[in-house]
């Protein structure tokens, strides 16, 4: 009698043994394009557990799941440079608009970081909120990213540190540079947030209270970074009339910090800029020869968007939103503003004279819900049905709405995004939140790169236009951007790399929205994995959240 249960145990192992499956997935048949540039390759990749275990033949293998990816090209998950998902995923964490493009990280810190704050900075980004809020129980950056993590998210989350926030931490809103003790208090907390795994030092030059710092300022935190092996990122303090001189800048703070330097969303703003891209190459290419490591990133439109504060001279925004709304109302102030609104600005980047004229600026963004139904309306419009001259009512609407009123503004030259794909250290950003097309993200309209700004590159560039190879496409949405950004074992499909992975038509994947219908998502991604779990399933979200924090070469938890 005593013999039984060792008999059942042994009939239970057998089963167990039996059942043991050599994978968790395997996706089988694809197209598999790995992101180093080399051509696809039709095989099978199989994973276990976060990681790719076996890319190869695996027809006598057996996995707990399969996914057959037959016409299908299998990729590594996308990175998204300029993700301004930083309350969108707060908000929702299934990062919707952009899971349906295939992104799988989310890079933020575009001159802000949602992190180191102080106690009052905390209560102003708690002031600012608008159709999105939320309580803030973090107070560095890498504190921030964990509370993501934890909260839930289903692509992985990485942050440069903003220049223009350790500025605002410090010196405030005013127009000076900072004490040396200021200085110092800087430095300090970028140095404890490449601890924490920021990737570098963001800045955001054409804004104010960021236009105030120096180049000498931005050295000194690039200096910290490079310490770290961070990089410096930046949105160049000119886009338009000086885009030459401010890529200067740049490249004498990637040499005198001894640190990477990138150009966000590389464009030539105004007509009368567009043929400057060529000057734009050849710097950055000598540069590059010799020896400093300047890449750059774009977003695949004609148009920016931002606010109407970039129609505005920075002087009269110094102090932030109140103070600027305050001065807008004193018929002085207001004379002077108009007057240099209307002149041709040289000190400053009037995106307003780089568009040309209002109606090549859309309003989408209003704080107001008195004023929502001005959405989509082009500024000119509302001039007419004010009757105002355009100038006046950006004033008033700045004033009326509470906020700087997001706007896009159409800039750029198709010729030029189109040369801007082929160069050759050339990565994405959306620039824009990953949204959903419900609820609250339907309280105001977006740019339509926040839906198709990756799509929009394989449908559009790549299959319809053939400006670059579907290989040179996938190698500049994951290995390059994750070599720039010396992220480990992310962007190739690679043995003993995360299993990040998109899986997409290539016949079908396309964008859908549209500057009248943004909120449209794109088509063509089937699957998305994050770290081995599947978020995207026949193009349905799964409902998981297997997002992480991706950290820094800096990052003090390295073992």
């Amino acid at each position: 009698m005593p013999q039984k249960p060792t008999f059942f145990l042994l009939i239970v192992l057998i089963c167990a043994c039996k059942q043991q499956k050599d994978f968790d997935i395997i996706i089988r048949h694809g197209q598999v394009i790995d992101g180093s540039g080399k051509p696809a390759l039709m095989t099978d990749v199989g994973i276990n557990a976060d990681t790719i275990a076996y890319i190869g033949e695996l027809s006598d293998q057996t996995a707990m799941q399969e996914i057959d990816a037959e016409g299908l090209v299998v990729a590594p998950g996308f990175i998204n440079m300029l993700s301004w998902a930083v309350e969108s995923l707060i908000e929702d964490g299934r990062s919707m608009s952009d899971i349906k493009q295939g992104v799988t990280l989310e890079v933020f810190g575009e001159g802000s970081s949602w992190g180191p704050l102080t106690p009052t900075t905390r209560r102003e980004m708690k002031a600012d909120q608008g159709n999105i809020t939320y309580d803030i129980p973090w107070t560095t950056l890498g504190e921030y990213l964990e509370f993501l993590e934890r909260k839930g998210v289903s692509a992985n989350v990485a942050s440069f540190v903003g220049a223009t926030t350790l500025r605002v931490n410090t010196v405030g809103y005013e127009d000076r540079a900072p004490t040396p003790e200021e200085l110092d208090s800087m430095k300090m907390m970028a140095r404890q947030a490449m601890e924490e795994g920021a990737l570098g030092i963001g800045s955001s030059l054409i804004y104010a209270p960021a236009f105030y710092s120096s180049t000498e300022e931005l050295i000194a935190l690039c200096k910290v970074a490079s310490e770290y092996d961070g990089m410096y990122i930046s949105h160049l303090r000119s886009e338009g009339n000086k885009l030459l001189e401010s890529l200067n800048e740049l490249i004498k703070i990637a040499s005198e910090a001894n640190i990477r330097a990138e150009v966000y969303h590389l464009k030539q703003s105004g007509s009368t800029n567009w043929n400057k891209l060529d000057a734009v190459i050849s710097k950055i290419d000598s540069a590059r020869n010799a020896g400093l490591h300047i890449t750059t990133d774009m977003y695949t439109y004609t148009a920016g968007a931002t606010g109407l504060d970039a129609a505005m001279p920075p002087w009269v925004q110094e102090g932030g939103y109140d103070a600027w709304a305050k001065r807008l109302q004193d018929p002085k102030i207001r004379k002077k503003v108009l007057q240099e609104m209307k002149s041709p600005a040289t000190t400053w980047e009037s995106l307003m004279q780089a568009a040309g004229s209002a109606d090549k600026m859309i309003l989408v963004g209003f704080k107001n819900d008195s004023l929502k139904h001005l959405t989509g309306k082009t500024l000119a419009e509302v001039a007419t049905l004010r009757g105002k001259s355009p100038e006046e009512t950006a004033m008033d609407l700045v004033v009326e709405d509470g906020s700087r009123v997001g706007t896009v503004y159409f800039l750029m030259d198709e010729k030029n995004v189109q040369k801007q794909l082929q160069l050759p250290w050339m990565s994405f950003g959306s620039d824009a939140q990953s949204m959903a097309n419900e609820g609250v993200f339907l309280k105001s309209s977006t740019h339509p790169r926040a839906y198709g700004n990756f799509a929009k590159l394989l449908g559009k560039y790549v299959r319809e236009e053939n400006v670059i190879s579907l290989e040179e496409a996938i190698h500049k949405l994951t290995h390059l951007p994750s070599t720039n950004l010396r992220i480990k074992k992310r962007g190739l499909l690679k043995q003993g790399y995360y299993a990040d992975l998109a899986i997409f038509d290539p016949q079908k994947i396309e964008d859908r929205a549209t500057f009248d219908k943004p909120h449209q998502y794109a088509e063509g991604m089937v699957h998305v994995l994050v770290n081995g779990q599947q978020v995207l399933r026949h193009g349905e979200h799964t409902g998981a959240f297997p997002g992480r924090v991706v950290r820094g070469p800096g990052w003090k938890g390295h073992h």
